[in-house]
This record gives C-alpha cells, sequence and structure tokens, in this order.
C-alpha cells in the first residue's frame, strides 16, 4: 500500500515540484520514496513496505529501462504470474508483487489487467513510444485521479497531490456539491475540484501526446444459478477462507478490524490474525458501542481485541483533519469512527483485514428487504399509490410519510443507494445557485438499464456495486487508514468471491426475515450463532444525539451562519432544519451533518 503522484511537460525545477507532490501523501508510504524525471514526465512514489521490505523499493523498471512503473495496492496472485512470466523469458531483480505488473504489461499489453487478482492503482510510463498506461481494481479499492490543466497531465492516489503544482487550478465543482447532497458522497467520475477526474473502478487508460483514451474491461455479471442455500453456504465458506489466506500473503503482521457482526466476525475468525481491533462511542448502553459484543467474539475465538471508546470530543475535534484526509467530503459519519479504529490499529500492524463489501455482494442491507416485504397497504394498484405518493410528498416530514412516499415509486425512482439526504426538489431549495444537475435518478438510469432484466434486489445490488460501494465505502476505507499509514485489505471485494456471489438465487441472498442467508449459513459452521444472525449496525455514530446538545449545536449553528455558508447554501433554511432537530419535530441529522461536513472540508481546501 504507497501512493504515487506525476505530471507530464517541464516545469520550473522540476525534481522540486515534484518532491513538494509527493510529500503531500507522505502519510501512504513513510518508509521509502523514489523519483523518476525525464523530458517528457515527472513519477514520485512514496511506499508502505509490505512484501519484499529491502528490495520492492519504486519505481520500478523493465529490464532495459524503457518502462517505468509505480503501483499503490497489492497483487495476491503474483507468485503464479512471476513464475508465468519467468517461463516466458522475462528476468525479475526483486520478490515483490509489483514487478510482475511491468513484465506481465511488457507480455499481455491491456490484457493484463484481466489477469491480476488484488486491488490495485499504477501507471507504467514507455520511454519509448511516450506512452502512460493505467489502470484501477475492478472494485475501485484504490484510488485514482487525474486533470488536464494548462497542458500538463496530471496523475495520483489523492488530489492534494496536486495542490503544489504550478499548473494546478483550484476551483470549487458546484455541481458536484449538487449531487452530494442527494447521495452524501460525489457520485459520478467528477470532483470536487473542477476538472479533476476519478478514474472510475474496472478501467484502464492509455495516454498519448496529450490524449486519453478509457476502457472499461469488466462489469459484474449477476446470473443466478440453481442450488440450495446449504449447497451455496458450502461454497461461500470454503471459496471465503481461500480468499482470506491469499490477503494474507506479507512479510509484516496482520490483524483485523472487528465489530460485533458478522463480516468482520468471519475475517477475523478465517484469517486466525493475533490481534483485532474495535471502537465506540461514550453512550448509555450498547447503541453506540458493541466493544463488549467485540470482546466476547474475540475471547470466544482465541484473539487479542484492543479497543478505544472514542469521546465526543475526540470526534469533532479531529474532524476537521478527516475531511482533509477524505480529498471530497464525504458526509458518511461512519468515516470518523475508521478513522479512529485505523489510528488504534496503526500503532500495532502495518496490515489490517476488514469486512468491506459482504453487503453489496451477498445482499446484506435491510433495505434490500424492502421490495419483498409486502403488506396490505400494497395491494392497493400501484397508480392508486403513486397518487397518494404525490399528496404525502407535500406533507409535513412525520412518521409514516416517507413510508407513503417510497410506495408510491418504482425501485428506479426511489432507490439511488444506501443514503438518500436532499431530494431534487429539498437540494434546489437549499441551494444558493443550482447547477441544474441531473437528477439523482437520471444518475442510476444507466446502471439500472445495465441489469434491467433482473429482479429488484439484484438490481439494487448492482447500482450499489457499482456507486455506493466507491464513493462511500471504499473511499473513506482506504483515506482514514492510509491517514495512518495503514494498510487495509477486503477480502469479500475479490474476484473468485464475486464470481461466486453472483451466481447465488436471490431468495439465498435475502428473504422477509433476514439478509446474507448464505454468508450466514456459511458463518454458523465457525462462528457464534449470535455472531452470525446479528443483524447488521456498521458504524453506529451518535450525530443525532450530539446534534441536540448546545456545545455542539452552536457548533454547527456558528459553520451555518458563516460567509461560505452564505455563498452556497439558503441560510434561513439551513438554520430550520438545525432548530426543528433540535426541538424533536424532525430527525434532520442526516441532513444537517451533510452539509456540516462540506462547510468543514471547505474550510481545509478553500478556507484561508
Amino acid at each position: 500500500m504507497c501512493g504515487f503522484v506525476g505530471f507530464t511537460n517541464q516545469v520550473a525545477d522540476d525534481g522540486s515540484v515534484l518532491k513538494v507532490m509527493m510529500d503531500k501523501i507522505a502519510h501512504r508510504g513513510p518508509d521509502s520514496e523514489g523519483q523518476y524525471v525525464d523530458e517528457a514526465i515527472c513519477l514520485g512514489f512514496r511506499r508502505l513496505s509490505i512484501i519484499d521490505l529491502a528490495e520492492g523499493d519504486q519505481p520500478i523498471f523493465n529490464e532495459d529501462g524503457t518502462k517505468v512503473l509505480l503501483f499503490n495496492g497489492e497483487i495476491y496472485n503474483f507468485p503464479d504470474l512471476r513464475q508465468q512470466l519467468i517461463a516466458l523469458g522475462h528476468t525479475f531483480r526483486t520478490k515483490t508483487d509489483s514487478e510482475v505488473l511491468i513484465h506481465g504489461y511488457e507480455e499481455y499489453g491491456p490484457e493484463l489487467v484481466s489477469k491480476l487478482r488484488g486491488m490495485f492503482a499504477f501507471v507504467i510510463w514507455d520511454k519509448t513510444t511516450r506512452t502512460l498506461f493505467g489502470a484501477r481494481d475492478p472494485f475501485g479499492i484504490k484510488p485514482f485521479y487525474y486533470a488536464t490543466m494548462d497542458g500538463t497531465f496530471l496523475f495520483g492516489s489523492e488530489i492534494k497531490a496536486f495542490l503544489p503544482h504550478p499548473a494546478f487550478q483550484k476551483e470549487l465543482n458546484e455541481q458536484a456539491l449538487e449531487h452530494y447532497l442527494s447521495f452524501q458522497y460525489s457520485p459520478t467520475k467528477e470532483t470536487f475540484f473542477k476538472n479533476v477526474y476519478k478514474l472510475m473502478p474496472a478501467h484502464y487508460f492509455i495516454w498519448r501526446d496529450g490524449n486519453m483514451e478509457q476502457t472499461r474491461y469488466w462489469r459484474p455479471q449477476f446470473q443466478a444459478e440453481d442450488g440450495t442455500l446449504e449447497f451455496y453456504a458450502d461454497q461461500v465458506d470454503k471459496t471465503l477462507r481461500e480468499s482470506v489466506t491469499a490477503h494474507k500473503i506479507s512479510d509484516v503482521e496482520v490483524g483485523s478490524f472487528l465489530s460485533s457482526g458478522i463480516d468482520s466476525s468471519y475475517i477475523a475468525e478465517a484469517a486466525k490474525v493475533d490481534k483485532t481491533f474495535t471502537v465506540g462511542f461514550e453512550s448509555d448502553g450498547d447503541r453506540y458501542n458493541e466493544i463488549h459484543f467485540a470482546k466476547e467474539f474475540a475471547d470466544t475465538v482465541g484473539v487479542e481485541n484492543i479497543s478505544k471508546v472514542i469521546t465526543p470530543e475526540e470526534y469533532w475535534g479531529e474532524f476537521p483533519h478527516i475531511q482533509y484526509h477524505m480529498d471530497e467530503p464525504l458526509a458518511d459519519p461512519a468515516a470518523a469512527a475508521l478513522y479512529f479504529v485505523s489510528g488504534l490499529a496503526s500503532k500495532y500492524v502495518k496490515v489490517v483485514m476488514s469486512g468491506e463489501g459482504a453487503d453489496e455482494l451477498f445482499g446484506g442491507y435491510r433495505i434490500y428487504q424492502e421490495p419483498i416485504t409486502l403488506t396490505a397497504y400494497d395491494r392497493l394498484p400501484f397508480f392508486l399509490r403513486r397518487i397518494i405518493g404525490k399528496i404525502a410528498e407535500h406533507l409535513p416530514q412525520k412518521h409514516g410519510i416517507n413510508y407513503l412516499v417510497r410506495r408510491g415509486k418504482t425501485v428506479e425512482e426511489r432507490f439511488i443507494g444506501n443514503a438518500y439526504i436532499f431530494n431534487e426538489k429539498e437540494r434546489k431549495k437549499l441551494l444558493k445557485r443550482p447547477t441544474g444537475a441531473i437528477s439523482p435518478k437520471l444518475l442510476c438510469e444507466a446502471y439500472y438499464r445495465e441489469v434491467e432484466d433482473k429482479d429488484v434486489i439484484t438490481r439494487m445490488q448492482y447500482l450499489d456495486i457499482n456507486l455506493w460501494l466507491m464513493g462511500d465505502i471504499l473511499l473513506k476505507a482506504d483515506k482514514t487508514s492510509m491517514a495512518h499509514s495503514l494498510e487495509l485489505r477486503v477480502p469479500f471485494l475479490d474476484k473468485m468471491v464475486m464470481e461466486l456471489a453472483q451466481k447465488i438465487p436471490t431468495n439465498c441472498r435475502v428473504n422477509t426475515v433476514t439478509t446474507k442467508l448464505a454468508l450466514r449459513k456459511a458463518a454458523e459452521k465457525t462462528l457464534p450463532k449470535r455472531t452470525a444472525t446479528k443483524d447488521k449496525l456498521g458504524f453506529p455514530v451518535p450525530i443525532r444525539v450530539w446534534l441536540k446538545e448546545d456545545q455542539y449545536y452552536e457548533k454547527v449553528r456558528a459553520a451555518f451562519e458563516s460567509e461560505t455558508a452564505k455563498q452556497y447554501f439558503q441560510v434561513p433554511e439551513l438554520l430550520r432544519l438545525l432548530d426543528r432537530h433540535r426541538a424533536g419535530k424532525e430527525d434532520a441529522s442526516r441532513k444537517i451533518w451533510t452539509v456540516y461536513t462540506f462547510l468543514v472540508w471547505h474550510s481545509q481546501y478553500f478556507g484561508a
């Protein structure tokens, strides 16, 4: 796990500019650094040493020095690829997984990416043809950003590394803000910085003479096959354990995050790690603190559990620093919890495993039950429910109103992912200058079309894999862990696990009683039943409670009355949301937090 940055064309003091850019991402690789500079390109690298600690520094070159590699991630099938490439005549100088990429590209060209099992973002510069090849892994576990400004092509692991370059023009992308208000993250290839883009998951590119051509090389292919729940449970257990074994490859100790739920517990047990890490919040009861559940499980499977209770003062105090590390605002309160558990783990290990991806692949979110949880109301003709829903949209937000609204819409109209903060009408009312950004429904439409022949639950999963997983789940996983120079590995997001998951029938994923049926049945083989059947909580954070307390209410109110807030939002509407929440008239905590997060992020990148 590392970080890289680069740019084309010459600037005054190339090496000095590159060094400052590299220093911006030193947290991604504190162990070593390296540069390559020629008349056409500058490449910079920061390394976190995991495999081949002595010889794995980058940039890495091919045999004749005509190709140069920068790589962030891990290739778990590199031993097999290495042997294949040696048999084909390639000469390796290191034992690191990185080197298979440069020789693999020599041998296979762009087809290399389909042979890789792992998480990756990398570039290869061909000095002879002056061509840059780059790729990002199928799920988007590792980040990749790029921009073309003033004739210079910039690329790297984090946007903040672009800021010191003299060609970089820092300007807020207000259309991204409008999308963000609905999704709580940036859902398109555009970022919050105008003219800075993400290389989307499962894409590679070829850049030459100022032109960039992109190709998508993989898509999820859900095609359910026959089989019983018991059959798929056996297959899940076998496949996941093999994936965990592959993900354990390392020359340093590997630990695991641990909540009280099935995903991280399954990983921790299968990996047989020595240390697990858990955080919770100061609270009454267990709603916001699962530490004792995690410790109980750790004792059951015989591993050490190291935990930390996060105070409100710590959470709010670190929040600006967390948003700085995100590069773009992310209004998921759980991102801060991941930041703290990463900080805790980094004191003991350099690598951790985590359970991201299980819900998207195996059908774990409770909202996936919605299409099959029918009530007497659902027996009404759809046209009548649609009329009632349209009327309900104009009623005060009280318990049950949202149910009527949602039951009057198709899945394509009501589901944009696991967060739907402000609808199109609400965000236009809130913004000082609406940009005319397309509706959430239209933004999701292309993904829904790709699986229009599938059942509703599969369509929801497909959308989440393409949007929510990349934009929220994996963004916070990468940025919060790398903020602490910690490598985070996700065994559920593995090509072999995905090949199995997309074959599992819907009734072995979700029913009206529970979710992730095949995964839970598999986990029952080795996990306590209480853990295997426990409802999903994620990282619950007491934002709703804090926003009613004077100290934090006033903190948010000050942000809502700031000059920045006045520049982008209708301040009276912000204050109305805040006061209604405090008075208990409406749970507006997620809406408040979404705006507050943007304002905190804005102060980090555009403030004085």
